[in-house]
């Protein structure tokens, strides 16, 4: 098992998870975060911090779709281990729905 970002994420970006991690797991994109599965430990530590319950065990059925987004960018985008604040707007994003299709970008973000 391993823990997976989802499109709750996206525009929120909220980074209690990051501070948290004891694996330094996390990987930065220009408006989400994603956990790299190969690293992950599997703790769930990060999954109670999430303020927008963005981070999901892929044991769950709709976590699934986003396990392969988070072992593809987790290569691409770089490592972020220590926490950021969030955009300012964060809060007007928190709870939207298919935020993935409308806002999300595959660019990276700056790590650390």
């Amino acid at each position: 098992m391993t823990y997976v970002v989802t499109e709750h994420c996206i525009r929120c970006k909220y980074m209690e998870c990051v501070e948290v991690c004891p694996v330094d797991c996390f990987y930065e994109g220009a408006n989400m975060l994603v956990i790299d599965p190969d690293v992950c430990i599997d703790c769930g530590v990060c999954e109670a911090e999430c303020p927008a319950e963005a981070i999901l065990p892929d044991t769950m059925e709709e976590a699934q779709r986003w396990l392969e987004l988070n072992a593809e960018y987790s290569q691409r985008w770089p490592v972020i281990t220590r926490r950021k604040p969030p955009p300012a707007d964060a809060e007007s994003f928190d709870g939207q729905d298919n935020k993935f299709e409308e806002y999300f970008d595959p660019a990276a973000g700056a790590g650390d």
